[in-house]
């Protein structure tokens, strides 16, 4: 049936599907593992799948002008399984395990950061950073201290706007401060990660240093 669905909706035919190498998950008697017994006695049935696509971020020109998708993530199923041991449905719960390569969409930062000196919560602190010629910058940009462990961009322990906090300037480099009140007393391993605000996303992280 599902076959025959993806033959007829054009948006199914761009989905994948792993090997059916388990028995029919439907219609199971509650708390067993034997098709169905009822006077409908239906037929058994892979009624729960698992379907996947990848969706291309970017394109990029051909030299005869035409644009062509390159995927900047791939996809492995490492397996697909029923679990039969569950009987409080009359289907059998299917799962998937797929494991994950990301490629990165530039091979340069669009900006780069270095923390300046010793890091210490005794003093105030510099950064230091250069963007590429075309970054679209914003006063709204800032540069968030975060430990290496970050899992969020929400997770910063501080932060510096660029703009407010910018105390030097030239045409290849330029100069932020954080408040020494606000650099952590216990110390640690940190980055510091520059966030563009019209790119909405994290553009630039430094090489991990102590505090």
């Amino acid at each position: 049936q599902l076959n025959m669905a993806k033959k007829k909706e054009a948006f199914l035919q761009e989905f994948i599907e792993g090997p059916l190498q388990f028995k029919p998950t439907y219609k199971f008697d509650l708390y067993s593992d034997v098709y169905d017994t009822s006077e409908k006695k239906r037929k058994p049935a892979w009624t729960d799948r698992i379907l996947w696509r990848v969706k291309s971020l970017c394109q990029h020109a051909s030299k005869e002008g035409e644009f062509s998708e390159e995927q900047t993530i791939s996809v492995t199923l490492n397996n697909y399984i029923s679990h039969m041991s569950y009987g409080i449905s009359d289907h059998k719960p299917v799962t998937g395990t797929f494991g994950l390569e990301l490629k990165p969409l530039l091979s340069d930062p669009l900006v780069t950061l270095n923390p300046e000196g010793e890091w210490s919560a005794e003093h105030d602190v510099l950064i230091s950073y250069s963007a590429v010629p075309e970054f679209p910058s914003s006063a709204w940009d800032w540069i968030g201290l975060f430990k290496v462990t970050f899992r969020h961009v929400n997770d910063y322990v501080t932060y510096a706007w660029v703009e407010d906090d910018e105390i030097s300037s030239n045409k290849d480099s330029k100069q932020v401060y954080m408040s020494a009140a606000e650099i952590p007393d216990m110390g640690g391993e940190f980055l510091l990660c520059y966030y563009s605000n019209n790119l909405q996303s994290v553009v630039g992280i430094s090489q991990p240093f102590q505090v």
